[in-house]
């Protein structure tokens, strides 16, 4: 697109369908490694990918050529097929439907980025359900219960 000048830093975050811990740490790294190709190959870029076995977060920059949609689309598809066909999980792998978006300045890009790589530092002391709604509210989106996530029986998995 000749003529178009853009700088936009998306923060990007999705479940695992109905947020089992199914993703591995012993293939999380290559699992991230696949999906920043996947991110490459649609001209984008990544900054920062990490998450926790039941949730990812990505820091992308996302040029006009593609939708934030059309990119999460693409990372679940192809993510979600070759961890089936790696046979990496019992059962079928598949992500949540939806996902968050959230829009950050060039200035706030370190935060960001070191939010992301300590996810597990963070978790430590909350939730994914409380962190995702938390930026909800920070970010001043209405939301509906019934449109997020579909979230396992907290009891069941000790989470408050």
């Amino acid at each position: 697109m000749p003529n178009t000048y853009t700088q936009l830093y998306i923060h990007l975050v999705f479940a695992v369908k109905f947020r089992a811990n199914k993703i591995d740490k012993k293939w999380k790294d290559s699992l991230y490694k696949y999906i920043c190709g996947i991110i490459n190959g649609k001209k984008q870029k990544a900054f920062a990918i990490n998450g926790m076995p039941d949730h990812i977060h990505i820091l992308v920059s996302i040029r006009p050529n593609i939708s934030i949609s059309e990119l999460v689309r693409d990372i679940k598809a192809n993510s979600s097929k070759w961890i089936n066909d790696q046979r990496l999980v019992e059962g079928k792998f598949q992500w949540q439907e939806g996902f968050g978006a959230f829009s950050y300045a060039k200035s706030e890009l370190n935060n960001v980025i070191n939010y992301i790589n300590n996810q597990e530092k963070h978790h430590a002391n909350q939730s994914f359900k409380m962190e995702y709604l938390k930026l909800l509210q920070e970010y001043e989106i209405e939301y509906e219960d019934k449109y997020l996530f579909e979230w396992l029986d907290d009891e069941k998995q000790g989470i408050e």
